[in-house]
């Protein structure tokens, strides 16, 4: 099969869409919603989001220091691609798109009550790149609905309905694969017991 060569660009996929939570000085909160985000290591737990310095949310990240990842359900795609095309200096996103801040502990950011997990990030390093600065953070909480977990508290993230994002379009999860490992697990032969005298017969 032949391949064709583009141009370098940013084009890479699946990305989540997520939904970040930021506030400003007055408490007032605001959303913007970013494809580039991910996780840079697993311990420390740190992950990062890129974002224009002429961004609303920019300003109020770098003053605060925190924000929150909101991951995107199928419920909340209208609200997360609204969210990122209007702007906070002239829309109340929580209202218009009829969603609730709350607040996690002490944590001077609130989340989408709605989103069914979300991080509580605290910003350690700001890196200039371009178009984009990227906030990178530690991870400090995770915060999930209760009815992702199973009955013995494990996290069940397929309960969630997560959405992806791919070159301008949104996506609904859908079919499992396989899990984590599943190339290199080694099935166990079924083990022969041998009859008694008496049986089979």
């Amino acid at each position: 099969m032949g391949k064709t060569v583009f141009k370098g660009s940013a084009l890479h996929a699946p990305l989540p869409p997520a939904m970040v939570s930021c506030a400003a000085p007055d408490g007032k909160p605001n959303i913007i919603t970013v494809a580039w985000t991910g996780i840079l290591c697993t311990h420390p737990a740190k992950t990062y989001i890129s974002v224009r310095p002429e961004r609303y949310s920019y300003g109020l990240i770098k003053e605060s220091g925190v924000f929150a990842v909101n991951l995107t359900s199928a419920d909340l795609v209208r609200s997360a691609d609204f969210c990122g095309m209007r702007t906070g200096r002239k829309v109340d996103k929580f209202s218009v798109c009829g969603l609730t801040p709350e607040t996690i502990g002490d944590f001077p950011c609130p989340i989408i009550s709605e989103s069914p997990m979300s991080l509580l990030c605290r910003v350690t390093d700001i890196i200039p790149l371009g178009s984009h600065d990227m906030f990178i953070a530690d991870i400090e909480s995770v915060v999930a609905d209760e009815k992702l977990l199973d009955k013995n508290g494990k996290l069940c993230i397929e309960r969630a309905s997560l959405t992806a994002f791919a070159h301008g379009e949104y996506y609904e999860l859908g079919r499992k694969l396989g899990h984590f490992g599943y190339s290199v697990v080694k099935k166990h032969p079924k083990t022969k017991t041998k009859k008694t005298p008496h049986e089979g017969k």
